[in-house]
């Protein structure tokens, strides 16, 4: 059993590499699942609603940990339902990143299926909500799609609602893009896979022309191995994880929501990932006017705040994401 780590109030439950039946019929299987943990409020009396909350490229859950938090306090106090967080971290990320038994292709769809498994193989009632942040919100895109479809089975329910996070719903034109984030995975690759120090890889890539920011952030991305320190993700999946987020498009299930999904949208007010005729179409989705056997679709902008949501501006997410989670029929 993982060491519970409490902070203040909440109880966090790191889960590691769990093997366990998938309980399909005519499948006995073990089946290997992300990792992933738990923050909770209180762990005096059992949850009744989860949220998955899910990373964007080269992170891990850790990095939502302290809005996850805040978001359980908030949602706490505000309604009667009892919340868990499942930060999870997904395939080649993290410590799922060691995880053998997720293979290829590394893709969307995969990495979507990857958390269908997780619940069942935790035996878990389907999530109520999924968060997920720019690669991560197309993760959740995905899954709600193959949810709606049956691709999970016919124990498989929607979320009442997604969040999508500061992440581009369609196909991305590198044309349209300021190429930074290839520019890092490019510059990532051509990188020895173990350095001396976190220091001397920040210092190096501030060298190669990254801002001081990114580059600490890089750098929280290593884990100590002997007397160096060396990627904590799997960086040729992650590489094929993005290229998959960046042909991905998923505008017609914006268009046309299943009935019961609520789709919110949220858009960073300086984020550089949107362009005006992608902002103009959001924004026409969003004040459509649905019939009842249709789910919602929803458009926020987050103002003061760039592409990292969850660090430019916590509070005003904050307030945007838990009076709509409460509002949750």
């Amino acid at each position: 059993m993982a060491k519970t780590m409490r902070n203040a109030r909440f109880l966090f439950f790191p889960r590691y590499l769990t093997a366990q039946p998938l309980g399909f019929k005519g499948n006995s299987r073990l089946l290997e699942t992300l990792a992933f943990e738990e923050v909770r409020v209180n762990n005096e009396k059992p949850y009744t609603s989860t949220a998955l909350v899910l990373h964007g490229l080269l992170g891990s859950g850790r990095n939502w940990r302290s809005f996850s938090r805040n978001l359980a306090s908030s949602l706490e106090n505000s309604s009667s339902a009892d919340w868990r967080m499942v930060l999870v971290d997904m395939r080649n990320h993290g410590r799922s990143a060691d995880i053998k038994g997720l293979e290829p292709p590394h893709d969307l769809e995969n990495a979507a299926r990857d958390l269908a498994n997780l619940v069942k193989s935790q035996g878990w009632a389907w999530p109520d909500v999924v968060i997920g942040h720019s690669m991560g919100g197309k993760v959740a895109l995905q899954f709600a799609k193959s949810c709606a479809r049956g691709d999970y089975g016919e124990s498989a329910t929607l979320p009442k609602q997604l969040w999508v996070l500061d992440s581009i719903p369609g196909e991305v034109n590198p044309e349209e893009s300021d190429g930074e984030v290839e520019k890092v995975l490019q510059t990532l690759q051509s990188l020895p896979s173990s350095f001396p120090s976190r220091k001397w890889l920040v210092d190096h890539m501030i060298k190669l022309g990254f801002t001081k920011p990114l580059s600490e952030w890089i750098g929280s991305n290593l884990k100590r191995s002997g007397d160096h320190e060396t990627w904590a993700f799997d960086l040729q999946g992650a590489v094929d994880m993005f290229n998959s987020y960046r042909e991905k498009s998923y505008w017609s299930l914006l268009e046309n929501p299943p009935n019961g999904l609520q789709i919110a949208i949220v858009r960073a007010e300086n984020s550089d990932r949107w362009s005006p005729h992608v902002v103009q179409r959001l924004e026409s989705l969003g004040s459509k006017t649905r019939n009842e056997s249709e789910g919602k679709v929803s458009v926020h902008v987050l103002p003061n705040s760039g592409h990292w949501v969850h660090v430019d501006n916590p509070k005003g997410l904050l307030e945007i994401v838990a009076p709509n989670i409460i509002s949750i029929p």
